[in-house]
């Protein structure tokens, strides 16, 4: 199943859209940097609302992911992980340190505008 990436302004939208095969997060992966790269955009949100279980390779690929992102330039957050997802990450000791994490969409779009400072510009119009 591949998960569908969309442009907003300059940040990119990956929604996950349900359980996901190991080549389909490197797939994710390569289309992730190729598009930040391509589209010169300086966010990233990763939506994983719809994942009920997280694995140790998909953290990993999350996380690295997320280090690539860094490398290009841009910020990534990762959206909608679910209570029971982050308890279970953390009795496994799963981590995906270098990605921000935010409640939901909304708020991951708005942590992007604070960390790239677009909602200063925003708000000084």
């Amino acid at each position: 199943m591949r998960a569908p990436i969309l442009k907003q302004g300059k940040y990119l939208i990956g929604s996950i859209q349900g359980s996901l095969s190991d080549a389909d997060l490197l797939a994710l992966r390569d289309e992730l940097t190729s598009t930040v790269r391509e589209q010169r955009s300086s966010g990233v949100v990763i939506d994983v609302t719809v994942l009920d279980v997280l694995d140790s390779f998909a953290a990993r690929t999350l996380r690295t992911i997320s280090q690539m992102i860094r490398l290009l330039g841009a910020e990534t957050v990762i959206v909608g992980i679910q209570p029971e997802v982050a308890v279970s990450m953390v009795q496994l000791g799963l981590t995906i340190e270098g990605a921000a994490t935010a409640l939901d969409l909304e708020e991951g779009l708005a942590l992007l505008d604070a960390r790239t400072g677009r909602g200063a510009r925003r708000h000084a119009r």
